[in-house]
């Protein structure tokens, strides 16, 4: 726990330190609930004199870049299901149409000036988690994504004939 004045400290980097801090110490884990940030954000004391209400609308919505944003446009977070667990945002993940803005790009770290010093160490560790996961020149894992996940399945039905005769055998009515 650091013991450092927070009330300068944005909600919205207090909740991406408590979840770097949860991937670096459970590096095996993709994703994390909003209770365990909570518990994150409670046990470093990045929760003083913040209401849980706040805290809540941080983890639903304003740092979630794959969700509608209401105020706040940050991309701190990405929701891994709809409504369920979370993981830092990285570079090339989904963004909701309407967090891009043009002027100033929305916020995905928080900057290093803006956090206490003994917290800066996860910044230096992020750059290199993220770049992990999006070497240039690859295009974005889409392992989330139910629906690309499905590219391929079912591909054994047809797999001793052509498509075409495949559906056309199916339209037969003497079958």
């Amino acid at each position: 726990m650091v013991t450092a004045n927070l009330s300068n400290l944005y909600i919205a980097d207090r909740i991406w330190i408590a979840t770097a801090l949860l991937h670096l110490q459970q590096p095996a884990r993709s994703d994390f609930t909003r209770d365990e940030v909570r518990s994150k954000l409670d046990e470093e004391g990045l929760a003083e004199g913040i209401e849980r209400g706040s805290i809540n609308v941080h983890l639903d919505q304003h740092c979630v870049a794959n969700v509608p944003p209401s105020s706040g446009k940050y991309r701190m977070l990405y929701e891994t299901t709809p409504g369920g667990n979370l993981r830092l945002f990285r570079p090339g993940d989904f963004t909701y149409a309407t967090r891009h803005q043009k002027r100033k790009p929305s916020k995905t770290v928080p900057k290093r000036e803006e956090i206490p010093q003994p917290y800066w160490h996860l910044l230096d560790w992020y750059e290199s988690w993220s770049k992990d996961f999006h070497r240039p020149g690859l295009k974005p894992a889409y392992e989330d994504d139910p629906l690309i996940r499905l590219i391929g399945s079912g591909k054994h039905i047809w797999a001793d004939e052509h498509a075409d005769e495949y559906v056309e055998n199916l339209r037969r009515e003497d079958i």
